[in-house]
């Protein structure tokens, strides 16, 4: 990891680009502490990327711990397409879910 300062960058903005290119993070100090980092789009999308599974990882953890509790309910498509009306209401089976759960809590 390479630090430059805001105006070193600027006048030798090809150079910290390229090192950047090549896999090495280039860190630009700016007053108040407010720092920069230039990286790689490639390196900028594998971090996006290892995020976004991080987050899709968490949330099946959650849906896992969710049907351990038994806080899950299990539907065919026919209920869920006769849940597309506009006039839909729940139906026992949902309702006794509803109740169960908000008693769990």
């Amino acid at each position: 990891m390479i630090t430059t300062k805001q105006v070193d960058l600027r006048a030798n903005i090809k150079k910290y680009f390229d090192l950047a290119f090549s896999g090495e993070p280039v860190i630009v100090s700016r007053k108040k502490n407010e720092n920069v980092v230039v990286i790689s789009e490639q390196e900028y999308n594998d971090l996006q990327k290892a995020k976004r599974n991080a987050e899709y990882l968490a949330r099946l953890d959650q849906s896992y711990a969710q049907f351990e509790q038994k806080k899950t309910i299990t539907l065919t498509m026919d209920d869920l397409i006769v849940m597309e009306a506009d006039d839909w209401n729940p139906t026992e089976k949902i309702k006794k879910f509803m109740e169960d759960t908000a008693s769990n809590e």
